[in-house]
């Protein structure tokens, strides 16, 4: 069995029977808050399983740079699952897809899924939870990625995926209060075939795949049990191998942290510690000329034989202070401020929901990692209740899913698949409301990487380049009648790349379906969508589409 296959394996096998475990080792790796979905389903108690074959026809416009129409049957089977219940909760969208081109149009297969779970193994005290993704984005040449333009090529596409698991324990010993967590991550992405490049401009070295581990404890006393205030101690430790040049961060810090009650509804909140970060590599295997190796992968040759350089480390004191506000069960809000990774830091989050169909949520983030790192921290932060969004032409997942407690946008903030590891801060927003027989809502976010990498290495170019994405997402569901439902949804993205003369960029999609019950189990689709990528030194990339599908669902 080879990488490629081994990993959609792994993939699949996790978003099939996930069953997930972990907490933050640090306050300040704050994961996004997001919803989005067509339609919501009542959440109830008990086991969902709801498995379905579809078939489908697909015509392709391209409306630039060319003017080609294409047309493919898409196959698919599918499950969509979701479990509740008093000590296991969890989430599952897994589809398999085999596309028969006709003409031009070549065949192909994709398989996307996400899930999230948890289950409690000892009630209270120990937790194990899991997590999965498999999905697909369109990578330009600067390495930025956007949920739309295919146009009916897959050279320019890279196939992700990405997994988690660890438990997580919490006792007491008297008035003290023990807390551990675990969690190891795996991700890797597909090299696209082509890319598209500006003369002159060099192909950018695409993330191959990473292991990632973080552990975390914790000891401490809650205010008014020993003392009017909360004190505690704990320990972190994060550990990051990517492929790409053997590149590593290593971080680990201690520290100590006080909490004082205000009012019955504000806490203020500080700690103090140290912390040791240090992000390291290898370099690549260098040609006669001194050039560096790129394999047939399009990925440099890591030269396991050369020493390790340090490509950044810091050490030192590290602190934090903030705002804790819960007036009510519906509310929270956390502010932080402090220093970090060698310099200030600013995180926090909000959420709010006033009733039971409408989520308010926003996130800050501020933190050193890899694009593995990243999106594990992601995929974690999925609520265990959720309902995934698919794009009703293409069936890829879109940037967000279905949750009214919390959310999450894991596709959303993907931004650039580049393999160096960046310094990551940004901010998310999202607003879900479900009401009778409308759904809505928007989720959005910008996202700021600054690059690390070592000196005289090949990727020693990438050292303090920028990178800025903003993506936005929108959806609505209307239920017409009881056996016809209209749904639309969009997402777009703007990436501002500082590594080569394309510019700046913009990825987007829209789609529009109807959907109607004809017979028990049996449904079809009717659905158009436009998808493209605009960019200032390239052609630009526009296609349109229609569907027409029927669904049977067991």
């Amino acid at each position: 069995m080879n990488t490629a296959t081994l990993s959609r394996t792994i993939a699949c096998v996790a978003a099939a029977a996930a069953i997930g475990a972990l907490g933050q080792a640090h306050a300040q790796d704050i994961p996004a808050q997001e919803t989005s979905s067509s339609q919501r389903a009542p959440r109830t108690s008990g086991v969902r399983i709801d498995p379905y074959i579809e078939a489908s026809q697909v015509l392709l416009a391209e409306l630039s740079p060319g003017d080609d129409v294409l047309t493919y049957t898409q196959l698919a089977v599918g499950v969509d699952t979701g479990i509740s219940g008093r000590n296991s909760n969890a989430s599952a969208s897994l589809r398999y897809e085999r596309r028969i081109g006709y003409g031009n149009t070549s065949d192909g297969d994709t398989i996307s899924g996400i899930a999230r779970a948890s289950m409690a193994l000892v009630p209270r005290h120990l937790t194990i939870e899991a997590g999965g993704l498999a999905s697909r984005a369109r990578v330009e040449g600067n390495g930025a990625t956007s949920l739309g333009g295919y146009g009916g090529n897959d050279d320019a596409t890279s196939q992700i995926y990405s997994l988690y698991a660890g438990p997580s324990v919490q006792t007491n010993v008297d008035d003290l209060l023990v807390t551990g967590s675990y969690r190891i991550g795996y991700t890797r992405v597909e090299a696209p075939d082509a890319l598209a490049l500006a003369p002159g401009d060099q192909p950018v070295d695409i993330f191959d795949d990473s292991l990632s581990q973080n552990a975390g404890v914790r000891a401490g006393f809650e205010p008014g049990t020993v003392l009017p205030v909360g004190v505690g101690v704990g320990a972190g430790w994060n550990q990051q191998d990517i492929s790409n040049l053997d590149q590593r961060v290593q971080d680990r810090f201690v520290r100590a942290d006080v909490t004082v009650p205000v009012s019955r509804n504000v806490a203020l909140v500080g700690g103090v510690g140290y912390e040791d970060v240090e992000v390291s590599s290898r370099d690549a295997v260098r040609d006669t000329a001194g050039d560096p190796v790129i394999g047939p992968d399009g990925r440099f040759i890591t030269d396991k034989s050369a020493p390790r350089q340090i490509a950044y480390e810091t050490d030192g004191l590290i602190w934090d202070v903030g705002v804790m506000w819960r007036p009510s069960r519906r509310t929270s809000l956390e502010a932080y401020v402090g220093r970090r990774y060698g310099s200030s830091t600013y995180y926090g989050s909000f959420s709010y929901a006033p009733n039971s169909g409408t989520s308010l949520n926003i996130g800050v983030y501020n933190n050193l990692t890899g694009f593995g790192g990243a999106l594990v921290d992601s995929l974690a932060g999925l609520p265990t209740e959720f309902q995934a969004f698919r794009n009703p032409i293409t069936g890829d997942l879109a940037g967000c899913v279905d949750a009214l407690e919390g959310g999450n946008c894991a596709l959303g903030r993907l931004g650039s698949l580049r393999s160096s590891v960046f310094r990551s801060r940004g901010v998310t927003a999202s607003l879900a409301r479900s009401a009778g027989r409308m759904s809505y809502g928007v989720a959005g976010g910008y996202d700021r990487r600054s690059y690390i990498a070592a000196a005289g290495t090949a990727l020693s170019a990438a050292n303090g380049v920028l990178d800025e994405n903003i993506w936005l997402a929108a959806y609505a569901g209307r239920q017409l009648d009881r056996n016809s439902s209209l749904n639309a949804n969009a997402f777009v993205n703007w990436f501002d790349s500082g590594f080569d003369s394309t510019g700046n960029g913009m990825g987007y999609s829209a789609s529009l379906a109807y959907n109607r019950d004809l017979l028990s189990g049996l449904s079809a689709t009717a659905a158009v969508g436009l998808d493209g990528v605009t960019r200032d030194e390239l052609e630009d990339l526009t296609t349109a589409s229609a569907l027409v599908g029927l669904r049977y669902s067991f």
